[in-house]
């Protein structure tokens, strides 16, 4: 009888509708208004669905009195075939017959050869809330490469999987902003994409890498979602979750992105789950033992977070096969956790169990660490006795003023 009753509670639970319609509903609700008549791009990957899972260009190039013309592949491609930092080549969708530009191959900002004839660029991507995420950066190269041609852009919301409270890390400083850091904006910012585009266009944050030029602003329109209210995580919305890029595969993976991620730029350090089941939401080596790390870790009394020991073998990755040992951790109480705080309180745990092993000194390079932390302050400071507390003030100056500034650009 039990067993019963659960199938009949899981199968209601699959069956309610969605609690949030997402921009590209909303548009299609209205009738496409804003794009009737006109020839248009879109910019977008297997993530720009429906809750029924219908792909945005799908909507689009069957929608009465719009000309969809040509498709724009940032990282991964707009049918998702690229594997993380693969280059992607210029194409033809099979499906559509249209021709599909890279924004991720020769240029990531699309030229005016690839915008010829075009009269309003689409967006629609799931972002997951972390600066680092290339998606918003190729958000805003669309937008500059759109408003020196007088193209219109049109943005369609769609959740922000940390929610709309969630704020942490400092902006981006002089001489750190790339690709992977391309805003004056925190590492977590608490913004949904449509709001982050308008950001970007009302405080001219397209002049970030290009010194004292005048910012590039676009003829900007953000389609809203209905229903998403700013202290709902992903699984609130009833949405489906499309991954948005392969190490992503769930709806709770940008959390333990943006605990991990900045971490994971340490080639060598630790492996953080990817060539594994649980990308990100690990940290292992063959030398730990995981349970001298879990005491450490659990002596620091850190909110809202739990650890477990765990032992994987990679199937793919430079420790293939080989026996990892370390911990996998939950956000227990999201809310009130430090998310970003997570990797730092687990180097500093390995240099204090580990002296010969501290993060800075058993690695050939620090690749991408500065840059998605956005400053070199973190990487400096830290390596000296390798404390969060040497670092914690600095890692979280800009917060409060961010939140402040971000409040007005709040669509919901």
């Amino acid at each position: 009888m039990l067993s019963i009753t659960a199938a009949v509670c899981v199968s209601s639970a699959y069956a309610a509708e969605p609690v949030v319609k997402t921009g590209i509903e909303v548009l299609r609700d209205r009738g496409f208004r804003g794009l009737i008549g006109k020839r248009v791009g879109l910019v977008t990957n297997p993530s720009g669905v429906d809750s029924k899972l219908n792909s945005t260009i799908d909507i689009l190039y069957n929608a009465p009195g719009v000309e969809l013309v040509a498709l724009y592949g940032p990282e991964h491609g707009v049918r998702g075939d690229m594997y993380a930092g693969d280059k992607v080549a210029d194409a033809r969708d099979e499906a559509t017959g249209l021709p599909v530009y890279s924004i991720y191959g020769a240029t990531r900002k699309p030229t005016k050869e690839m915008l010829q004839g075009i009269d309003v660029m689409v967006y629609d991507i799931q972002d997951v809330g972390v600066r680092s995420y290339t998606f918003i950066s190729s958000l805003g190269l669309v937008m500059e490469a759109c408003a020196e041609l007088g193209i219109e852009v049109m943005v369609l919301d769609r959740p922000n999987p940390l929610g709309g409270n969630k704020i942490e890390g400092c902006v981006v400083e002089p001489g750190f902003f790339s690709f992977v850091s391309q805003y004056e904006i925190p590492y977590i910012y608490g913004l949904t994409v449509g709001e982050l585009a308008v950001m970007i266009n009302e405080e001219g944050m397209n002049r970030g890498q290009k010194g004292n030029q005048e910012p590039a602003k676009c003829d900007l329109t953000v389609i809203p979602m209905k229903g998403w209210t700013r202290d709902m995580l992903y699984e609130d919305t009833g949405l489906p979750w499309v991954l948005p890029s392969p190490n992503i595969p769930f709806k709770d993976t940008p959390m333990y992105y943006a605990a991990a991620g900045i971490c994971g730029e340490l080639y060598g350090f630790m492996n953080i789950g990817i060539g594994y089941t649980l990308p990100f939401q690990v940290f292992g080596a063959t030398w730990l033992d995981p349970d001298l790390l879990k005491a450490r870790l659990d002596s620091y009394g850190l909110p809202g977070i739990s650890f477990r020991t765990i032992w994987y073998k990679p199937f793919s990755g430079s420790q293939k096969g080989q026996l990892v040992k370390g911990l996998q951790y939950f956000f227990t109480d999201y809310e009130n956790a430090r998310v970003t705080d997570t990797q730092f309180y687990v180097m500093q745990a390995v240099a204090e169990l580990y002296p010969d092993k501290k993060a800075f000194e058993i690695i050939s390079g620090y690749g991408l660490f500065d840059k998605v932390c956005g400053t070199d302050y973190v990487r400096t400071e830290f390596q000296k006795r390798y404390k969060h507390a040497d670092i914690k003030e600095h890692w979280r100056k800009d917060e409060e003023a961010f939140r402040t500034l971000s409040q007005r650009y709040h669509i919901y």
